[in-house]
């Protein structure tokens, strides 16, 4: 992990590294402004009863944006009303985000337990039967999925005979690396802290963006991974607030720009990777919020 946020296998014991990440620069402003607009549409006159259905179109939302990111940009009733994802990159890409937004909420107790269990199994689910080089096509995907990668294998961020260039272009971590830095996320998570769930859900996030642990569909993994916090911490308990439609919203470029600021350890950096975070929490807060408009007028 960054310098900025130890791993907890080396902090003293009793030590919050996550609460000191809390205190810096424009994260309480940052996190002050996401409980705000979180409360804001939790409180909307629609919530009371069709909670349900906005949950439903939030994950479809979150879904499309992750995909986005990843490199399949597909218009949300593309996304809507497509049953077959085919074996093109981006269809690939689609599917698996859908499997993982619909996969999340099944997670939430084993998060705190086992956060690697829980990782294991959302790559399994991202992977489904395409595997990542070793892939068998029944369903069990191959040796490489739903572990983390070892010494000398490959990372393939999107299989397919077309897969885009990797969002992510940071150096790889060994795998011996990987597997140290996954242990030091897990005592963190375990262990609980202080800090506010915003802060948690972007380390998370920023952590696995970093590693790549697994063969393939890192950054999906990575955004599930945030939601999960974001829901099991409460700050988002009917799962309405997608920061994936935040951070597609926000453009990629923008979104690796603020990864960098991580990556560098930096107080300035990882501050800007939280805030840079908050405001996706934001902007899927601001895009449910129009589906429960919609919702009241009677237009959707």
């Amino acid at each position: 992990m960054s310098t900025t946020a130890p791993n907890a296998s080396s902090a003293p014991r009793g030590h919050d590294p996550l609460a000191t990440l809390g205190s810096l620069p424009g994260v309480p402003d940052a996190v002050d402004s996401v409980r705000k607009a979180v409360d804001a549409v939790y409180g909307h006159r629609v919530m009371r009863r069709r909670s349900n259905e906005v949950t439903s179109e939030a994950a479809l939302r979150a879904a499309r944006g992750s995909a986005a990111l990843s490199g399949a940009d597909w218009a949300l009733e593309e996304v809507r009303r497509r049953s077959d994802f085919g074996t093109a990159a981006d269809a690939l890409t689609v599917g698996a985000a859908l499997r993982l937004t619909a996969e999340a909420g099944q997670l939430l107790s084993i998060w705190r337990q086992s956060p690697v269990r829980v990782l294991a199994r959302l790559h399994l689910v991202a992977a489904g039967g395409a595997g990542t080089g070793t892939g068998t096509g029944d369903g069990g995907a191959g040796e490489t999925v739903g572990r983390p990668r070892l010494a000398g294998e490959p990372v393939v961020e999107t299989p397919g005979p077309d897969s885009p260039k990797p969002l992510i272009e940071a150096p790889l971590p060994a795998a011996d690396e990987v597997a140290g830095r996954l242990n030091g996320l897990s005592e963190l998570v375990i262990a609980g802290s202080s800090a506010p769930a915003l802060v948690t859900a972007a380390v998370v996030h920023g952590e696995l963006l970093a590693l790549r642990p697994f063969g393939s569909y890192n950054g999906l993994v990575a955004r599930a991974a945030e939601r999960i916090v974001l829901i099991g911490s409460g700050l988002d308990p009917k799962s309405i607030c997608p920061s994936e439609v935040g951070h597609a919203e926000l453009g990629r470029a923008a979104y690796v720009a603020a990864f960098d600021g991580y990556l560098s350890g930096t107080p300035d950096g990882m501050a800007a990777w939280i805030t840079h975070c908050g405001r996706a929490v934001e902007l899927g807060v601001r895009e449910s919020t129009a589906v429960c408009e919609a919702l009241q007028r009677g237009a959707a």
